[in-house]
């Protein structure tokens, strides 16, 4: 593509158009760079912003703990760098950031949709909302219990989007659940490019008017998308980490809609959004009733596991899933803990894995378990959602645990039951004493039922 007598490569304009990117970890040529440059065609600007505050111009953190000082070999002089984006590439006060601002991708408008699926009315209700909403340029809320389909319900909206010429991005905090949407969205949307980010993701090329991204990957976009949608909009780390929510807003255009998807919202969610923009889906596509944990007391686990002997309830429930061919998760409170039993576990059967934030296996685990090369997996809560396996069943072991939370919980029992030739399952919660949360998550759940049932 000719510009001003210079061939500017598309590839370049691809890649950093929307993107706010470190000027020296720009994957072309520092000759590219320096021409692009000199036509007007990036914005540059510091890293670390000093005044009126401390600000990172990426992740735009403003705590002053996450600051640090340093002697920089480049400058120097004393650099500041944020601390909060280390893991992206270090941004200090030297750095220089660009923003593009030279010609923009031109954007295909035929986007075809291969879905043969139905909607329920429920569906279809939600369906059609979320589809006014983006008309409208109005967020919206969609509150649809595990296994009602909300993925499906996306379609629609995204397509809708597509062809008007947006961009999209679909932004969630697990990358669990990026790899679990990236191949659906590729099937329904064949001749889109699309993109999935998260860390350690590949090289992708061309022009993606639909990405889908963790929302730590927001950091590196300004200004980018047309359309935001943010799923599972209650898990950690999101709701809990303000430059996340902040980097959705940074990420996306000043009009554009932001629709929160999610089938345990925060109280906060609810009441921002529950007399706008809402959509409640209390029953699941197939119209079965969602699995109903049951409470099972099992004192002293920790200290039986770490005397190398398996709890006889925890033994028995695991046997009886391997007798039956069932596959299962088993979720653990603690990696620790996890690491101790495993080797156990293996002792009843030798093909058993474990998986846990930092393994750089979990994706093929979990897809050996999808496929049945494995019966099972010990987890820990990064597969609370985003995952689905026909006629799984679950454990949690240590169920009492601070960080099983009510919402948790619902999550991992949302796991079973979700295929409509398996709706039913086991979920069950081992536990060294009942809590409010276990207590909250099932009588939300014979909540939901209930609900289900009158509509």
């Amino acid at each position: 593509m000719k510009y001003k007598g210079w061939l500017l490569p598309c590839a370049l304009r691809d890649f950093h158009e929307g993107r706010i990117w470190l000027k020296e970890y720009s994957p072309f040529s520092k000759e590219d760079i320096e021409k692009s440059i000199h036509h007007n065609y990036f914005l540059i600007i510091v890293g670390i912003q000093k005044v009126p505050h401390l600000k990172c111009n990426r992740c735009y953190n403003t705590d002053p703990q996450q600051f640090t000082t340093f002697d920089c070999s480049k400058c120097q002089q004393q650099c500041i760098y944020c601390r909060h984006c280390l893991n992206m590439g270090r941004v200090s006060s030297c750095t220089q950031l660009m923003i593009w601002t030279g010609p923009l991708a031109i954007r295909t408008k035929k986007h075809p949709l291969k879905w043969a699926g139905q909607f329920t009315v429920l569906q279809q209700q939600a369906a059609n909302e979320l589809l006014e909403s983006v008309k409208a340029k109005r967020s919206h809320l969609l509150h649809a219990v595990c296994g009602a389909g909300k993925t499906e319900l996306l379609f629609p909206p995204v397509h809708y989007a597509l062809e008007q010429g947006l961009r999209v991005c679909i932004a969630t905090p697990r990358t669990d659940v990026i790899l679990e949407l990236f191949p659906r969205f590729q099937k329904v949307f064949p001749q889109t490019t699309i993109h999935a980010l998260y860390g350690g993701s590949p090289k992708q090329e061309g022009y993606a008017q639909l990405v889908l991204a963790t929302t730590h990957q927001l950091y590196r976009f300004e200004r980018a998308f047309d359309v935001m949608i943010v799923d599972e909009a209650d898990a950690f780390p999101y709701t809990f980490d303000e430059t996340l929510q902040r980097a959705v807003q940074k990420a996306k255009t000043e009009n554009a809609p932001i629709l929160f998807v999610t089938a345990t919202p925060s109280q906060k969610l609810l009441t921002e959004n529950q007399n706008k923009s809402y959509s409640f889906i209390p029953k699941r596509y197939h119209n079965r009733p969602l699995p109903v944990p049951r409470f099972d007391a099992l004192w002293s686990y920790e200290k039986s596991l770490k005397r190398g002997k398996i709890p006889r309830k925890l033994k028995q429930w695991t046997e009886a899933r391997l007798a039956r061919k069932e596959p299962f998760l088993l979720f653990f409170p603690k990696v620790e803990l996890m690491k101790i039993a495993t080797p156990l576990f293996q002792l009843l059967d030798a093909s058993i894995m474990a998986v846990h934030a930092e393994d750089p296996d979990r994706k093929e685990k979990v897809l050996k378990l999808r496929h049945e090369e494995v019966p099972g997996l010990l987890t820990t809560t990064i597969l609370e959602r985003g995952i689905t396996i026909k006629n799984v069943q679950v454990a949690v072991i240590g169920a009492e645990s601070t960080i099983f939370t009510s919402s948790a919980l619902i999550q991992i029992a949302g796991r079973v039951g979700r295929n409509a030739d398996f709706a039913d399952g086991d979920v069950v919660f081992f536990h060294h004493g009942i809590t409010t949360e276990m207590d909250d998550a099932r009588t939300k759940i014979l909540y939901y039922n209930k609900k289900g049932f009158l509509q």
